[in-house]
């Protein structure tokens, strides 16, 4: 239960921290953040709950991450259940005190999007179906890639992370990922984040939220396997 509660806190931190920048501060007038601050926003979410919970639960936060790392055995798949349960519902709970917050704005209106997912008109850029799929699997592939390379702690002292960059990498990569896809899908690679908003939004926002679920768990499997692969050749 400690590490259940502590992913469930973690994701609620990432929910109202990332996606309340992007509701929140993105679009305000001449001062908004941009794409950059959102980005900022998503990787400082996990870099500090990182330093805060990752030596009590692992810090996944994300349904797709602690697949990943099963797929990487680096995770007993009998704890995935809890671990996602723990996270959908932190989710929800941060997109929960989100919309208690945004909807004192005058003229806020959850149509806009309340920065859910999607694909071909929900898409900021119009994205079709398969490019968002392509970029959100491989994304998080990639993404699951750098936290199991940034966590492991096999091998020689001399070429195991330290403490200090593991969360800095993690935090670093989930800012380039919104980076490059904030654009394409609004960037999920994590379907508890997409869940959270997606329940609030409802309609459209709940029709395509499979995308966000299947795309981000095919990714992170094969990110698990891929460094899985690596790791054993370098042995």
């Amino acid at each position: 239960m400690r590490k259940l509660l502590a992913e469930a806190i973690g994701t609620f931190w990432l929910v109202l921290g990332g996606c309340g920048s992007a509701v929140l501060a993105a679009g305000y007038p001449e001062l908004g953040i941009g794409f950059l601050g959102v980005s900022l926003a998503f990787g400082l979410t996990v870099l500090t709950m990182a330093a805060a919970i990752g030596h009590i639960s692992g810090c996944h936060l994300n349904p797709a991450v602690t697949a990943g790392l099963v797929a990487g055995g680096r995770f007993p798949a009998k704890e995935l259940p809890g671990y996602v349960i723990a996270q959908v519902v932190g989710g929800i709970a941060g997109a929960g005190v989100l919309y208690l917050i945004a909807r004192g704005a005058p003229g806020f209106n959850l149509a806009d999007g309340f920065a859910s997912n999607g694909y071909e008109a929900h898409s900021p850029g119009k994205y079709p179906l398969v490019s968002c799929f392509i970029i959100e699997a491989v994304l998080t592939a990639m993404f699951v890639f750098v936290i199991n390379g940034a966590t492991d702690i096999g091998g020689t002292k001399e070429k195991r992370p330290g403490t200090l960059i593991a969360p800095i990498a993690i935090g670093l990569c989930l800012t380039l990922i919104h980076l490059l896809s904030i654009p394409v899908t609004n960037t999920s690679v994590n379907p508890a984040r997409s869940t959270a908003t997606a329940l609030f939004v409802g309609g459209w926002a709940v029709e395509q939220l499979w995308l966000f679920w299947v795309a981000p768990i095919l990714g992170s499997i094969v990110g698990g396997l891929l460094y899985r692969s690596v790791a054993a050749s370098n042995e």
